[in-house]
């Protein structure tokens, strides 16, 4: 019985961690370390109380809960915080013809409160309604709107009208 369930866990998180290594990402604004400890932390918890969530209607939403109330729980701790730097250090090419779009955007939800930066990446990059983003960041519906229309507010303010020319072909 608990190897059936151990499979079944090994299987679900193979599945799903990449998908929580990208949400991670964008929480921290592009600190792939801190993204990973993130992703890490999440599958653990999730594992200790498998028995009870793979019965759960939607375990992978389960798990991106966790991650971000992990997320937020982490920035509480700001002993625990490195210090933001102003750039980004060098970073390889990747060849990818987004990069500078995909740097502005990271250094922009760096700019973000925890909080908002969680609002914009559930809402927008996970597609998640107004309830299930309140439910997982343990919030009212009407604080998650408020929260959402002041981070999308401030990214505009960050962004600029100039955020266009990295869109560009």
């Amino acid at each position: 019985m608990r190897t059936v369930r151990a499979d079944e866990y090994a299987e679900f998180a193979a599945a799903r961690a990449g998908h929580l290594y990208r949400s991670a990402c964008l929480l921290t604004a592009g600190d792939t370390h801190l993204a990973e400890d993130l992703v890490q932390e999440t599958l653990g918890r999730v594992y200790v109380r498998w028995g009870r969530v793979s019965r759960a209607d939607n375990p992978a939403a389960y798990a991106q809960t966790v991650l971000t109330r992990t997320f937020l729980a982490h920035q509480r701790r700001r002993s625990s915080r490195e210090r933001v730097v102003e750039a980004f250090p060098d970073v390889p090419d990747g060849g990818g013809t987004d990069t500078p779009l995909r740097l502005t955007l990271l250094q922009a939800l760096g700019r973000l409160p925890a909080k908002d930066r969680a609002v914009v990446v559930l809402r927008y990059w996970e597609d998640r309604s107004v309830e299930e983003t309140a439910g997982a960041m343990n919030a009212s519906s009407a604080a998650v709107r408020t929260r959402c229309t002041r981070a999308l507010g401030r990214l505009r303010e960050l962004l600029g009208e100039d955020i266009g020319e990295y869109a560009r072909p």
